[in-house]
């Protein structure tokens, strides 16, 4: 693989291949697809790096004060040469970085995974390289819609949650954050986002405006004359409650500044390398505190923490080095409705072949620049659900067009929509005229056709039912879409990624709205049950059997060419109802089968793994007696335990006691609340009484069950 790594006597810097690492225990294999220079701390390493022997000596005088106590001790020729050996170790660049789990180390089962994305934090542990191995309380799991670049800046951001942590400001207090480069920055943001009131200083004006921009109250430049007084103004005289020092410079002027700004006993924290000669008599006279900030928080460079994976009691340290890592990326989400905006902070993207092209623009000076990200091949893609447009189908109730007649229509969906208010059949089609002249006369439809163009084109028609076999789903849809209806599918929405594809690009230039016909998400225990569990925030365990029974071989629904077979027909059903219970988005797809020994693959297990950790086992079998309970579902999540029996009853367990609840008027799987639902949508012009978006994600982990069944592996639905 390939390394950033500089030479610690010379300074010289070179992209070096150099061999693979491999995982350890309590630690995670990375491969990185984002990582972030950090302007100022490394051009520091390389800085100190180029000097010269006496150059080094005069910046460090601590080590040349170690050289000469060894010196005495083991004589010069052996301390020449242990400081020559050192001088010789490579440097690997690099501490804050981004990217995807590819193995998991003994210790890290559980809390990581295979093809999880993850930020890492540490120098000499998240490096500019293709590889890295980062032990567990150095590695955070990046949320849904938070990119590899936006990620890369998660150590960066928790250096500037430590400082703020130390400085402990409280809401409305006025902080001044002397130096807003890039830890500036996001600490001026963190800083707003906690309900402060920032004051930017800087000698740059540009990064100034920035910081104006995304928060800051007031932004001044260095050596414009004022300062003082605009600040007095600001807090009433009072002076600022806290200083931050983020400027990196040789000088103590940020100190002087600090003094001069800051009320009385106000706190100072440090967490820029600057001079540190403070002015005694300003400090003293308002009984300032000074502190040194250490790094990313509690818990650097402790050896047991960082590489032994030790925890901290939280009653007595809540916010570990770990913890603000993971704060930091969270607080980058962007379906928050405020955030931490780091991508306001890229001036500079690299690919990784050219990382010495952008250490040339960090050192050289010779180009203004704050955040600049490296970039690997192939950078793991945030797969973002499909946005719909809100749908405009006209009001005034549902007026039905109906496509099939088979028998599930017969007997479900037709008798539940006929006792609905405010539903009018219009017209139905199917491919045979008897068929459809009989469906007419049964349920009172206005007109039949066997022409599906007439329906279509219909402008009374604003729902349209689709029940024909599977094939058809998704091409029927995506016509009804595209004349404008609003559409209810029966399950499956598509039986490949093609089809599934038509969908939602007729669904994104259309007036109406889809629902697939997931039944079982409406039903009134499923709704209970989902509300029990929504209020534990932690991750939830699922085990869901479904003892479907054996179909006939010669079955419509195993042949390929018309129903695509029972995971596709119907073990959909269960992956959407563990992602309706779950409530956070399917990551991985695993599914394992029986041998097959009469019609088509009907005995299988699917695991599903979710965002928020959670895992759903589905064990769908033909196996079982007929006579024995269809469908038993067991949730446990947060010390409660529901158990839905043949949606016939529901147990709820908790707190040591157990109490049961049944379906009102006997088993009850949801047709009817979900048939009203669409039509009240309809009639009100949407939108959907589902997640469009999470119907799409739905179908496609149960198109990745038979990937994962071809290809014997995990499937990623980002992949």
């Amino acid at each position: 693989m390939k390394q950033v790594i500089q030479s610690a006597r010379s300074g010289k810097l070179a992209l070096t291949e150099v061999p693979e690492p491999r995982v350890r225990s309590g630690s995670v294999l990375v491969r990185t697809r984002a990582s972030l220079i950090s302007a100022g701390t490394e051009r520091m390493v390389i800085d100190f790096a180029k000097k010269s022997l006496a150059g080094k000596a005069k910046e460090r005088p601590d080590l040349v004060r170690k050289v000469m106590d060894k010196a005495r001790r083991d004589g010069v020729l052996a301390t020449f040469k242990a400081v020559m050996a050192r001088l010789d170790e490579p440097l690997p660049l690099g501490y804050s970085a981004a990217g995807e789990v590819v193995a998991v180390g003994a210790g890290c089962e559980g809390l990581f995974q295979v093809g999880q994305r993850v930020a890492m934090a540490g120098a000499g542990l998240a490096n500019h390289a293709e590889l890295n191995v980062v032990p567990r309380n150095l590695a955070a799991p990046i949320p849904d819609g938070v990119s590899d670049e936006e990620a890369c800046f998660g150590t960066v951001a928790a250096i500037a949650m430590a400082g703020l942590r130390n400085l402990a400001p409280q809401l409305g207090d006025v902080v001044a954050v002397l130096g807003v480069g890039l830890v500036g920055q996001i600490a001026a943001q963190l800083l707003t986002l906690a309900g402060i009131r920032v004051v930017a200083v800087d000698v740059n004006s540009a990064r100034l405006e920035l910081a104006r921009r995304t928060g800051a109250e007031l932004a001044w430049t260095l050596g414009e004359p004022g300062l003082a007084e605009a600040v007095a103004a600001l807090t009433g005289g009072l002076g600022c409650d806290a200083v931050l020092v983020c400027a990196a410079t040789e000088s103590s002027e940020p100190l002087e500044l600090a003094a001069e700004l800051a009320r009385d006993r106000a706190r100072v924290v440090m967490v820029g390398k600057t001079g540190t000669e403070f002015p005694y008599a300003a400090f003293m006279k308002k009984e300032l505190q000074l502190m040194v900030s250490r790094s990313y928080g509690p818990g650097r460079y402790d050896e047991d923490f960082e590489g032994r994976g030790l925890k901290y009691p939280v009653g007595w340290v809540r916010w570990t080095e770990a913890e603000n890592l993971k704060e930091c990326v969270r607080l980058m989400r962007p379906d928050l409705p405020r955030r931490l905006d780091v991508g306001a902070l890229i001036t500079h993207r690299f690919p990784f072949a050219r990382a010495e092209s952008a250490y040339e623009l960090v050192t050289g000076g010779a180009e203004p620049h704050l955040g600049v990200v490296l970039h690997y091949e192939q950078e793991t893609k945030v797969a973002p659900a499909p946005v719909f447009p809100v749908p405009r189908s006209p009001g005034g109730g549902c007026v039905l067009g109906v496509i099939g007649a088979g028998n599930f229509a017969r007997t479900v969906l037709l008798p539940e929509f006929k006792r609905l208010p405010g539903v009018s059949f219009r017209t139905i089609c199917t491919t045979r005229g008897q068929t459809a002249e009989h469906a007419r006369a049964a349920f009172g439809f206005a007109t039949a056709t066997t022409d599906l163009d007439a329906l279509l084109a219909d402008p009374a028609i604003n729902g349209v039912l689709v029940a024909t076999r599977h094939s058809n789903h998704a091409d029927l849809t995506a016509r009804c879409l595209a004349a404008g209806k609003s559409v209810i599918v029966e399950k499956p929405l598509a039986l490949d990624r093609d089809q599934l594809n038509r969908v939602v690009a007729a669904r994104q230039g259309s007036a109406g709205f889809f629902l697939v016909g997931f039944n079982r998400r409406f039903a009134p225990l499923t709704v209970k049950a989902r509300a029990l569990l929504a209020r534990h925030q932690g991750p939830k365990m699922l085990v869901l059997r479904v003892n479907a029974g054996a179909l006939p071989a010669e079955s419509w629904v195993n042949a390929a060419e018309e129903g695509g077979g029972r995971i596709l027909g119907e073990v959909c059903h269960f992956i959407d109802l563990a992602r309706s219970l779950v409530g956070s988005p399917i990551a991985t797809v695993q599914a394992d089968a029986a041998r097959v020994t009469h019609g088509g693959c009907d005995d299988l297990t699917v695991t599903l793994a979710f965002n928020d950790g959670s895992l759903a086992t589905i064990v769908y079998t033909a196996q079982g007696d007929s006579s024995y309970s269809k469908e038993r579902f067991e949730c446990f999540a947060g010390g409660t335990v529901l158990v839905i029996d043949n949606f016939l009853t529901l147990s709820i367990t908790e707190n040591g006691k157990t109490r049961t609840e049944k379906a009102g008027l006997g088993q009850d799987k949801g047709h009817r609340a979900e048939l009203q639902a669409f039509a009240e949508a309809v009639a009100s012009g949407g939108p959907a009484p589902a997640d469009e978006a999470e119907l799409v994600e739905t179908s496609l982990a149960t198109i990745a069950v038979l990937d994962s069944l071809a290809q014997g592996r995990r499937i990623a639905l980002a992949d």
